[in-house]
């Protein structure tokens, strides 16, 4: 039994250190870079595109993270642009570090557009040119599968079954242009997510009054939403403006 036990640990570890990138769901852009003192629009370009690599881009701040993230730090992937300072180019190395700050990813590009913004651009576009699409796998699930293994071949008496239970329950709102699944994550907030699209359209907080929200658009504005006749109406920015957007129930 320790044999097996102690073979199925190392399995644990070879499956913890063999996750790469298009492992991860989710990937977090910090406010700034760490070797930049701005993003020169690097940020959006990197966000834009690992959207569209089907990754689900996390702001820096917390708040707005879904609870499943928030409860499984390390099945984030923490992004990272540094200045590879060089005389006649502009160069980055785009990086992505896993919860042990360890490099998993890094793609080294350079732009001969002299100019510092179109420059850093450039090469940001061809180093996340490279990056593989999304194609996430439980980190978690699959420790845990090995751990449970180890539980029950050493120690049978404690073996537990566990069920299975849904993240959360979805309904399906449309404004007539864009349906959007409504996703609880837990009982303070929920998401509107487009389902074709990894990163959520709008994450609602509760508020002290009654089925009102702060709600963090896609777009990192804040602003309001609230429930009206079985509909989510949100507040959205229109310039100095707000202009209510409704979502009816399907």
């Amino acid at each position: 039994m320790k044999k097996t036990a102690g073979f199925l640990a190392v399995l644990l570890m070879v499956i913890i250190k063999a996750q790469s990138v298009s492992d991860y769901q989710y990937v977090m852009i910090p406010a700034e870079f760490s070797t930049f003192r701005e993003t020169y629009g690097m940020d959006a370009i990197l966000n834009k595109s690992l959207t569209f690599k089907k990754y689900m881009v996390l702001p820096a701040e917390k708040s707005t993270w879904p609870a499943d993230a928030v409860a499984n730090p390390c099945k984030i992937l923490s992004a990272d642009v540094l200045n590879e300072k060089s005389l006649l180019r502009n160069k980055i190395s785009l990086q992505f570090r896993d919860c042990n700050q360890k490099v998993i990813y890094s793609e080294k590009a350079s732009s001969m557009i002299k100019e510092f913004e179109p420059g850093f651009q450039d090469a940001m576009r061809q180093a996340i040119a490279k990056l593989p699409a999304a194609n996430p796998k439980s980190m978690v699930t699959e420790s845990v599968a090995v751990r449970d293994n180890i539980v029950s071949d050493t120690a049978p008496s404690q073996q537990k079954v566990v069920e299975s239970k849904p993240a959360g329950t979805a309904q399906r709102y449309s404004n007539g242009n864009l349906t959007l699944q409504k996703i609880q994550i837990d009982d303070s907030q929920f998401i509107l997510v487009d389902s074709n699209s990894s990163t959520p359209f709008a994450t609602f907080k509760k508020t002290a009054k009654n089925d009102v929200f702060r709600v963090k658009l896609n777009s990192g504005e804040s602003t309001l939403g609230y429930f009206e006749n079985g509909n989510i109406v949100i507040e959205m920015p229109k310039g100095s403006d707000f202009v209510n957007e409704v979502f009816k129930a399907q």
